[in-house]
């Protein structure tokens, strides 16, 4: 039975075992100490129309929507820095030099999340800085940014400038999650969806050993124990193939892709000689658009979806048998090597979004997020299967399923806002009692109502009450709304909190 090895999983198959590896110190357990957070949220419908959407497309949309917020970009980071802050630099992990990664799951969440590091970290007067790991140039806010623009150094710099002070967070949009070995990283933030190798590819980035380091840690907003459990029990002891992979497969694979005629032969045989030479990829691209032409214009929508479905499964398929049985077949391998360079130039076909339109539609009502237990995720100590790859290549377009607004948004809210929200009482509650004992636990106002005066700690007051309803609006976005505008309620509040809190506090000033 072939026993494969992984490439770049972080983790140790066939006869050395993950956990003797663990026991024996090689690499660290990096799911000890997961810690899922679930995201609560509601929605509104803003228009009095009740159209109908497909329900997949618009589900996704909306949780993109509410996670890619302002608001909960800046809610979830402060959960990072604060825990990072708290609970990694306060403990002296890795003797003080621990390092995070923030995983985001596009290039867009990631430079948000970038600003709102910055912004938090100056806030809060913290002496460390993030950095951002993204490809190429983007368009934010109507400004062409790189990493370069955004860190202030060169891309080529950026491994050696996180082991580097003020350097503590490597915040990533798929980048450095695989192939990258950092044994300072202690802590990974994870804001994307994780399954399979991917997530133990990722999740692994923290398990290079440290003579100082002694634990890791993971903070998961968006992927659930039992998904990431699956994703590393292949793994985690001597692993087999639980069938075998034919390799016969892999001739009428090509056969039907040559029968396309997406290529030619000739076309094969040049791109690989000039990519085997060394050729800048200027040369190799105009061999690689006259096929995605010839793809566009001779097949129809069908032919597209099974063409490169089939092309996907061949490239699976070779790269698994081409890594563990010694193949000399020249065709395959140049084929191989052409599919790779094609396979990301051909376009998805063009379909009609039927859920266009729905984010006009709708306006985040409440958002908050609930960090739950600290947890070890258990594995078997148990041999484990690895199932065969896929062979079968092509795929269809499923047909969409047609719902009204007002249902989408009530499924929605069903599935990620069932909890109880906030009422009279509780708003009461919050002004009386809840946001006055948060100022007053506020480091700056604390120093300014016993070292200052009180114009100063009114100064301070009003910046620490910004704060501290800018995090309830996780709880009450109402409330929020108010404070931010109506500005008689601003003034009331201020004088209300400062009135409740600075009498209180015995200040000296």
């Amino acid at each position: 039975m072939v026993q494969p090895r992984a490439t770049d999983t972080g983790v140790l198959w066939s006869d050395s075992s993950t956990i003797k590896a663990i026991q024996e110190g090689f690499i660290l357990d990096v799911l000890a100490h997961y810690t899922p957070v679930k995201s609560y949220y509601t929605l509104i419908k803003t228009i009095e129309d009740d159209p109908e959407f497909d329900v997949k497309k618009a589900q996704k949309k909306l949780r993109r929507f509410v996670e890619g917020h302002e608001y909960a970009i800046r809610l979830k980071a402060e959960i990072m820095v604060d825990h990072f802050h708290e609970q990694v630099i306060a403990k002296g992990k890795i003797g003080g030099q621990a390092r995070a990664m923030v995983v985001t799951g596009s290039i867009e969440r990631a430079i948000q999340y970038f600003h709102a590091f910055q912004a938090y970290l100056a806030e809060r007067k913290s002496p460390y800085r993030a950095i951002v790991a993204l490809s190429g140039e983007h368009d934010y806010g109507g400004v062409k940014v790189t990493e370069a623009s955004l860190n202030g150094f060169p891309s080529n710099q950026i491994a050696d400038k996180i082991r580097e002070d003020p350097y503590r967070f490597l915040i990533c949009a798929d980048k450095f999650q695989t192939g990258y070995d950092e044994p300072l990283l202690h802590t990974m933030y994870v804001d994307k969806s994780l399954s399979g190798v991917k997530a133990v590819q990722t999740l692994s980035r923290l398990n290079r050993a440290n003579p100082q380091k002694h634990d890791t840690f993971v903070l998961d907003f968006v992927n659930d124990p039992e998904t990431i459990r699956k994703a590393f029990e292949p793994y985690y002891r001597t692993t087999i193939l639980a069938d075998e992979t034919d390799p016969n497969k892999l001739h009428d694979l090509k056969a039907d892709l040559d029968g396309y005629q997406v290529y030619a032969p000739e076309q094969v045989d040049e791109l690989v000689r000039l990519y085997l030479s060394g050729a800048d990829r200027n040369l190799l691209d105009p061999i690689l658009d006259a096929c995605v032409a010839t793809y566009m214009e001779h097949l129809d929508e069908d032919g597209q979806v099974d063409f490169k479905g089939k092309a996907k499964a061949f490239l699976r398929t070779y790269n698994f048998l081409s890594s563990i049985l010694p193949y000399t077949n020249a065709e395959w391998e140049k084929l191989s090597i052409f599919l790779n360079f094609l396979v990301p130039k051909l376009p998805a076909p063009k379909e009609e979004d039927l859920s266009k339109g729905i984010l006009e539609a709708i306006d985040i009502d409440s958002y908050r997020v609930e960090k739950q237990a600290s947890m070890r995720i258990a594995l078997p100590d148990a041999d484990a299967e690895i199932e065969p790859v896929p062979t079968a290549g092509g795929g269809h377009k499923p047909e969409p399923e047609l719902d009204r607004l007002s249902n989408i948004i009530k499924a929605f809210n069903d599935q990620f806002g069932n909890i109880p929200w906030t009422d009279a009482d509780r708003v009461c509650k919050m002004i009386t009692e809840e946001i006055p004992a948060r100022v007053a636990a506020d480091t700056a106002y604390q120093n300014a109502r016993k070292h200052s005066d009180k114009q100063n700690a009114r100064i301070e007051h009003d910046k620490a009450l910004l704060r501290v309803m800018t995090a309830l609006l996780k709880d009450d976005t109402e409330l929020f709304k108010q404070f931010s505008d109506n500005e008689s309620f601003r003034r009331w509040l201020n004088d209300t909190v400062f009135e409740l809190t600075y009498s209180e506090a015995g200040s000296t000033g």
